[in-house]
């Protein structure tokens, strides 16, 4: 009878400081209200607009005279005269939005597309150099993709301007064992917010958004299964653990 009231006793500590915990599936992030779902069919397969540079972007550019005929010129073996520069330093646009070039100075380019921050800066260099062609290079655009464990979370470089969601996750390692290929959002910030894009790959209805453009700092988060059991009896093995010492103490104790 005795036995049976530390039994009970256990199991009321053991429930009590299991909810007191509450850190079964804490490391789940950016649930979605219940009820709460969004229409694949607004989904964009391109992103809606050219990307902005924006702060703390590292940038790099080059330089040529005569609308780039010397470019053509060195790659074809022929020797002319003019100015060919590739300039492989980066720079970074300051919290002003400004970003500081040789020659130039401080240029307002915060907001700019790459194509628009090339003619500003050829109509800048053509004050100096005749007929400047400019390209511009965005160093540092990423995504960051959480494959559906968060310890497996990697930043993942846009080397390709039309890097698709197939390329991303696959250069993030593939969908781990516990990701939900169902539920994979798409985070983008769109004039100033997040949007979220659920997209789901768990069967071949979905091959049609492999090919979607991903774009500079966009999330890819696919939602892990919650585990619910795996992660109670994680909470609850050390609890057992103390209190069944407790108890071998106690049973020698009463036994004495």
């Amino acid at each position: 009878m005795r036995y049976n009231k530390i039994l009970r006793l256990m199991t009321f500590i053991i429930v009590g400081m299991l909810f007191q915990q509450c850190g079964i599936n804490s490391n789940i992030m950016f649930k979605s209200p219940k009820g709460e779902h969004a229409h694949s069919d607004t989904i964009p397969m391109t992103p809606m607009a050219d990307y902005q540079i924006s702060v703390d972007d590292k940038l790099t550019f080059s330089l040529s005279t005569n609308n780039g005929t010397k470019i053509i010129e060195s790659l074809s073996g022929i020797k002319n005269e003019g100015i060919s520069s590739s300039n492989i330093s980066e720079y970074i646009v300051r919290k002003t939005g400004l970003v500081e070039l040789p020659i130039l100075g401080e240029v307002l380019v915060a907001g700019l597309t790459i194509s628009e921050c090339e003619d500003t800066l050829q109509k800048l260099f053509s004050k100096e150099y005749q007929e400047p062609f400019v390209q511009v290079k965005i160093t540092n655009q990423r995504v960051i993709v959480f494959p559906g464990n968060g310890s497996d979370a990697k930043v993942i470089p846009l080397i390709n301007s039309n890097t698709t969601l197939m390329e991303a996750i696959a250069a993030a390692g593939g969908i781990t064992e516990r990701g939900k290929a169902n539920t994979i959002k798409l985070m983008r910030k769109e004039k100033g917010l997040r949007k979220i894009y659920t997209i789901d790959l768990s069967n071949v209805e979905g091959l049609k958004y492999v090919d979607m453009v991903v774009q500079a700092n966009d999330y890819i988060y696919i939602e892990p299964n919650a585990e619910l059991a795996k992660e109670a009896l994680k909470e609850i093995a050390p609890i057992i653990s103390i209190l069944s010492s407790a108890l071998v103490i106690f049973t020698v104790f009463t036994n004495l």
